[in-house]
């Protein structure tokens, strides 16, 4: 699903065509452009044009991540799929681990570990390195998905009005009864924001996502336990004079982030289906 990722369009489309499969086929890459007014349409045309199996659906109005995933999910026949953010590269095997454990007649949905980019040397790269490494935590005793996923195409649509449509999806499988398993050898790299208000910003709409979910369908991902991600936080992380200041900075912003999010879930009734881009998560290119 792609809104305006000249930058990174072209770089995912030759990792997808380089995968190692030997159990996988990926019988079509399907992009669909939600009303791009950059350079993804014409890039991914000429990619269209080069292979067979890269199909192109354009949207001409931008109508947020989810509409455009059940926009996918009425073209695709395969019985497993896999989503990935188009701000995301994965490696080379990363498809193959995401996908065999949907085999398993109890396995709905697998989820892959995301790897930041980001300097951690830097307050915004240990903020992000931090983040994720806890989302790996949690995940290996409650999968949480993100970023990539693989599920059995069972999934007629999800709520449009949904800012975490990887939730949405996970709660879908969740209460039909099928496994969520995460694969945290199936890595898949990003970006995260390299600025305060990137990252209040995309942490508000995380948090708006995830209270309406779990007000509306009631189901809470892992990430939602404070007291948890505390400890975890505590256990895992090395202090010293920079990294407690640091730690202090970025548990601050994820507080005001989730305190943001819960203004626009209960009082002003905001679901952030289309959100304001985070612009400085938008550099893998430049790896």
């Amino acid at each position: 699903m792609a809104y305006n990722e000249e930058k990174n369009i072209a770089n995912l489309l030759n990792r997808l065509l380089q995968q190692k499969l030997d159990k996988v086929k990926i019988e079509k890459i399907c992009v669909v452009a939600s009303g791009c007014t950059d350079k993804t349409v014409n890039i991914v045309q000429d990619y269209c044009n080069k292979f067979s199996q890269i199909e192109l659906i354009v949207q001409a109005k931008r109508q947020g991540k989810s509409s455009a995933i059940n926009l996918f999910l009425k073209t695709v026949k395969t019985p497993y799929v896999v989503l990935e953010s188009a701000d995301t590269l994965p490696l080379p095997t990363t498809v193959e681990l995401l996908v065999t454990p949907l085999e398993n007649p109890t396995v709905g949905m697998c989820g892959c570990r995301p790897l930041p980019q980001n300097n951690p040397n830097t307050f915004m790269g240990f903020t992000n390195q931090l983040m994720w490494t806890i989302h790996h935590l949690l995940s290996l005793e409650r999968p949480k998905m993100g970023e990539m996923i693989a599920f059995k195409n069972i999934v007629q649509k999800i709520p449009e009005t949904s800012a975490v449509d990887e939730t949405s999806i996970e709660s879908f499988f969740y209460k039909n009864g099928l496994a969520i398993k995460y694969q945290p050898q199936a890595i898949v790299e990003n970006h995260g924001p390299e600025n305060i208000k990137d990252f209040i910003k995309q942490r508000r709409r995380i948090y708006t996502g995830h209270s309406v979910i779990r007000r509306q369908e009631k189901y809470s991902v892992s990430t939602l336990n404070g007291f948890k991600i505390l400890w975890l936080i505590i256990k895992n992380t090395k202090l010293n004079e920079k990294t407690i200041f640091w730690l202090l900075g970025a548990i601050f912003m994820e507080i005001y982030g989730r305190l943001l999010g819960l203004y626009d879930s209960y009082i002003r009734k905001e679901n952030h289906a289309i959100w304001e881009i985070a612009e400085s998560t938008k550099d893998l290119s430049k790896k």
